[in-house]
């Protein structure tokens, strides 16, 4: 009986290790490099903002052109 008690031991041991080091260590590795590339692209986004707004502030404001009817075309439909 002390051998079927080993060999049981030995395989619920086995499963253990399979489970740890083919699953849970590769799920936290990956879980880890994720949060390190969503904070990278969250750090590059702000800085993208943060130049759009610089620019934004620098540009003097855009006159609106008027625009008279003359300046359009008649269109007329072709058959």
């Amino acid at each position: 009986m002390n051998l079927f008690r080993l060999i049981g031991e030995l395989v619920v041991i086995y499963f253990l290790y399979k489970l740890i080091f083919d699953f849970i260590i590769p799920l936290y590795k990956s879980s880890k490099q994720m949060r390190g590339k969503i904070h990278e692209m969250h750090t590059k986004m702000r800085e993208q903002q943060q130049t759009q707004q610089q620019k934004e502030k620098q540009e003097p404001p855009k006159k609106q052109t008027i625009i008279s009817k003359d300046d359009y075309l008649d269109y007329e439909e072709i058959k």
